[in-house]
């Protein structure tokens, strides 16, 4: 999984897979779902991410399995 910000445009990009997009859903005004052939998620755009989610205090861990 990759998480991009865009401080320009204050925008969030976050990748879960690599595949790539064939359909692109609003689930509302400011997030947009990537879909890839299987109608399985594979990206999502956040838009207005410093209110949506808390940019920039995103922590990041890694837990053992």
């Amino acid at each position: 999984m990759k998480i991009r910000y865009f401080a320009d445009t204050d925008t969030v990009h976050i990748f879960f897979s690599q595949k790539i997009p064939v359909e692109t859903r609003d689930l509302d005004e400011n997030i947009l779902l990537d879909l890839d052939e299987d109608g399985q998620l594979c990206s999502m755009t956040i838009e207005h991410a410093k209110e949506r989610v808390g940019i920039p205090e995103i922590d990041y861990q890694q837990i053992a399995a």
